[in-house]
């Protein structure tokens, strides 16, 4: 059975990633600030642990785990949870009356932003790489956002940081692609787990929230044989709300 790590996996968008793979027959390790992806790794047949993205030491032992339980890892979905600075339930892409102050963000929120959406993947890319590479392949899924195309100021630290998450794919995609190594990014909107006002919902051309199980399907194509020649990429599963091109 093929192996996927799944961090930020105690609720919402992970919480159904690990449940989705784990149907679709993946044997899955889990992590989670709080103790919920234990409970649910559990619950799945697998293992977990207690730990944060942000943590260097936490996503050692998450793979370190992960290597003792079923000895390779085929796949990795870096997910995380919200920065403070993301504190809009739901907006339109651009609202005039919006009193939204980029200039009183402060350094430690932006460095923060870069923790948990941007050097989580990096500092997980380092650990897997190699043992990719032994294996002669695998597959890494980020979960951004729709932000990361078009900056939203609801979401200010969330999008500029994603952006440079995009990039980093990219080169990423460029460099370990000869060693079978792929690395691609799912971009969802408006999720069903979170409120969607009528007002934001009239903005989506699909007229509703992206589904969690459109998002378990689009990762699991991505870290499947299937999608081999998909890599690099920002895959928009938004429902076609952004309007960036």
């Amino acid at each position: 059975m093929p192996v996927a790590i799944v961090t930020a996996a105690g609720q919402g968008i992970g919480a159904a990633l690990a449940k989705g793979l784990s149907e679709r027959g993946y044997d899955i390790a889990l992590m989670s600030r709080s103790n919920a992806a234990e409970k649910l790794a559990a619950e799945l047949g697998g293992v977990g642990l207690q730990g944060s993205v942000t943590e260097p030491k936490d996503l050692e032992k998450l793979v370190k785990l992960t290597l003792e339980r079923y000895g390779r890892i085929d796949g990795v979905v870096n997910n995380t949870g919200r920065d403070p600075e993301s504190y809009h339930a739901s907006g339109p892409a651009y609202d005039p009356e919006l009193d939204r102050s980029l200039i009183d963000i402060t350094d430690e929120a932006w460095l923060f932003g870069i923790e948990l959406y941007f050097l989580n993947v990096v500092r997980m890319a380092r650990l897997v790489t190699p043992i990719f590479q032994r294996a002669g392949g695998g597959s890494i899924v980020n979960v951004s956002t729709f932000a990361a195309l078009e900056p939203r100021l609801i979401f200010p630290v969330s999008g500029t940081t994603r952006m440079a998450l995009a990039g980093y794919t990219k080169l990423y995609a460029d460099r370990y692609g000869r060693d079978g190594i792929r690395m691609n990014n799912i971009l969802p909107g408006f999720v069903e787990n979170w409120p969607l006002s009528e007002e934001v919902r009239r903005t989506i051309p699909i007229a509703r929230a992206t589904h969690m199980s459109e998002l378990v399907s689009m990762t699991a194509f991505l870290l499947s044989p299937e999608s081999g020649a998909t890599t690099g990429q920002n895959i928009m599963v938004d429902g076609g709300v952004n309007r960036a091109l």
